[in-house]
């Protein structure tokens, strides 16, 4: 038996031991009463009566155990050309201040707060001084527009928000604060608040008696300590696309989230205090929380805060450029970073050009990563390229190699195997396990480990239909996939509407609810196609009303003007086509997964349900007009 096999077998066999022993790297005011509490089924609880700080955990306890000098967080940003460096001790001073302002402010334990923000470390001071005096952070993705923030707002309910005055995309400046004010215009709960950083690159108006000036207020304010928070308390709410494009808050408590985060540090990811770790993703990502912010911090290791992108800041070397000039060990992006760089760059030279003697590995995570780009990184680079399988739900990988344990060898398309704490299973449609090697729904056997989600926010009822009713006993991820002989995951792809591009997961279901809003749109279908670059795009198809004679190209310009108004630039829908009619069932369901099939030239059957089989050649014929099906 491997050493990691006897990791994972004590895992399954003695949660409760492997996860107590787990906790003690973590400081607790109050120890728990118990590991587990398994009462209420599927509301798992874990460390209940554990009493304990989140930002204590990953900043005051460094500096008091006299590592106030290390640098705890890099902010590299070569859009605006800064580069400064955060000890510990002086994210304490920041953090503190500003929890302080906050407290000024009326936020008290059990708030939300709403955090809309570039990549600047003002965005992990925020999310710090929240934990620091037990306020429930909402950090939305600063690239979101104004419809999808005013959703979140309103959901949330936010005590206050905290922006900054913009961000710089590609070669433009993007002003956050006509964003915000137009979602705040448009959400029915009343946003009292508003704290905003002003940055050099762009100046946002104020609005008196509600817009108050990060810098001021921080300046001024009195720094707070750590509010005690019992583990099952809420740590933050982070929303992802649901299939019906309202959005699902996932719920992470701070006890099981603390624990989990830090013991995959040095376990999945090798990393130990003191190194210096970099995850190339944004704050408003599950990624940004558990791994730019979170698990580095909880460690003691450094982390490194990029505002920038794999090409054009400036040019395909800038991650070398990173990876040298800070001293990297280790990398945690998406494929699609490199995909970008090997079409930019496809020889490499720009790695020629920096020393990289200090980085050990690369992890890749979001999406599946396709053979030709990791033959192309791993002969590049010459380290391990890592990939690892998880979701925003779970907060850390469900599926990896725990290279802190034992290095596994890779198996290309595989993001090796289910890592401790998870019991992965593979069931048919009835819940029934199926032999190794045959595709099925891949499922967790409960309870899933800590640092999961504990529920959705306010909606007990949605987490437990969406989550844990389809195979009762198990969580559902929404992935098909097999397992072989030897124990290799093999994630094969979404089950359900919602997409993923680039390693964002985008509801489709939200895409087509805006394009049925064009008056002159019947019906449409959006669905994911493959896609080199980005791993996933999504593809339209609408049928227009009776008695409309316009162009359909210049409805399609206008669907995807509303998509980019209403979702934002980050739904990359660029593609649409008008057709005569779309495949459905008897029953009037629309046959997406076999336009998929179509689009993405893989062999389909003919659903027996079909109202008219003669339907799908059109449909094939509008996909090949639009470059997707090969002739």
């Amino acid at each position: 038996m491997t050493k990691y096999d006897e990791v994972f077998r004590y895992s399954l066999t003695n949660a409760e031991g492997f996860w107590a022993e787990a906790a003690k790297s973590i400081t607790w005011y109050k120890p728990f009463d118990k590991v587990l509490d398994s009462s209420n089924p599927p509301f798992y609880k874990w460390f209940p009566g554990g009493k304990l700080n989140t930002c204590y955990n990953a900043v005051d306890r460094h500096v008091e155990n006299g590592r106030g000098d290390q640098v705890a967080l890099i902010y590299d940003s070569p859009v605006t050309g800064t580069i400064k460096k955060f000890t510990y001790k002086e994210l304490l001073g920041r953090v503190s201040a500003f929890a302080g302002a906050l407290t000024a402010q009326g936020v008290a334990k059990g708030d939300t707060v709403i955090i809309y923000m570039p990549m600047i470390p003002e965005a992990a001071i925020a999310m710090l001084a929240c934990a620091r005096i037990g306020a429930i952070h909402s950090v939305v993705f600063g690239g979101f527009a104004p419809h999808e923030l005013a959703i979140r707002i309103d959901h949330a309910q936010p005590k206050l928000l905290i922006t900054a005055s913009g961000a710089i995309e590609g070669k433009k400046t993007l002003a956050y604060k006509p964003l915000v004010d137009s979602a705040i215009e448009q959400s029915t709960h009343e946003v009292g608040k508003v704290i905003l950083f002003q940055r050099d690159i762009v100046t946002a108006e104020m609005k008196p008696g509600r817009d108050f000036d990060w810098t001021q207020l921080e300046a001024s304010a009195t720094p707070v300590g750590c509010t005690p928070v019992d583990a099952t308390d809420p740590l933050y709410i982070l929303y992802t696309s649901g299939t019906t494009g309202m959005p699902k808050g996932v719920l992470r408590d701070n006890g099981g989230h603390a624990v989990a985060l830090y013991w995959t540090m040095k376990n999945l990811y090798n990393i130990n205090p003191g190194e210096v770790w970099w995850s190339a993703s944004d704050v408003g990502w599950v990624v940004g929380h558990s791994y730019i912010v979170y698990a580095p911090l909880l460690q003691g290791s450094t982390t490194v805060f990029y505002e920038g992108k794999p090409v054009g800041t400036p040019d395909a070397g800038a991650f070398w450029r990173v990876i040298s000039q800070h001293r990297v060990k280790s990398l945690f992006t998406a494929p699609t970073a490199f995909r970008a760089i090997k079409k930019e760059d496809p020889l490499g030279e720009h790695f020629a050009k920096y020393d990289t003697s200090s980085f050990e590995c690369l992890y890749l995570a979001g999406e599946r990563t396709d053979p030709d780009t990791l033959h192309w990184a791993e002969k590049l680079l010459g380290v391990p390229i890592i990939d690892h399988w998880w979701q925003t739900e779970t907060g850390w990988a469900i599926v990896g190699n725990c290279r802190g344990i034992e290095e596994l060898p890779v198996k290309e398309g595989s993001p090796t195997k289910a890592m401790p704490g998870y019991d992965v299973r593979v069931v048919n449609d009835l819940g029934e396990e199926v032999p190794r090697g045959q595709e099925g729904n891949i499922v967790v056997k409960l309870p899933l480990p800590p640092g999961t989600l504990c529920t959705l926010w306010r909606n007990d009822e949605r987490y437990v239909k969406s989550y844990m009713s389809k195979f009762p006993g198990y969580y559902e991820t929404s992935d098909g996939g097999y397992i072989d002989e030897d124990g290799y995951v093999y994630v094969m792809g979404r089950m359900d509407d919602v997409i993923n591009i680039a390693g964002h997961r985008l509801s489709t279901g939200a895409m087509e609810e805006i394009i049925a809003g064009h008056p002159d749109v019947a019906e449409c279908a959006v669905f994911g196609a493959d896609d080199q670059m980005k791993g996933q795009l999504p593809v339209g198809l609408f049928v227009v009303k009776a008695g409309v004679t316009r162009d359909g190209e210049e409805i399609k310009k206008e669907l995807v003007k509303m998509v980019r108004d209403t979702i934002g630039p980050i739904a990359c829908f660029k593609d649409a086509c008008q057709v005569a009619r779309l495949p459905k069932t008897r029953s009037g369901k629309i046959l997406r997964g076999t336009m998929r099939s179509i689009a993405n030239n893989k062999e389909y059957r003919v659903p027996s349900t079909i109202d008219d089989p003669a339907i799908l050649s059109e449909i094939t014929e509008a996909l090949a007009k639009m470059g997707y099906v090969k002739k």
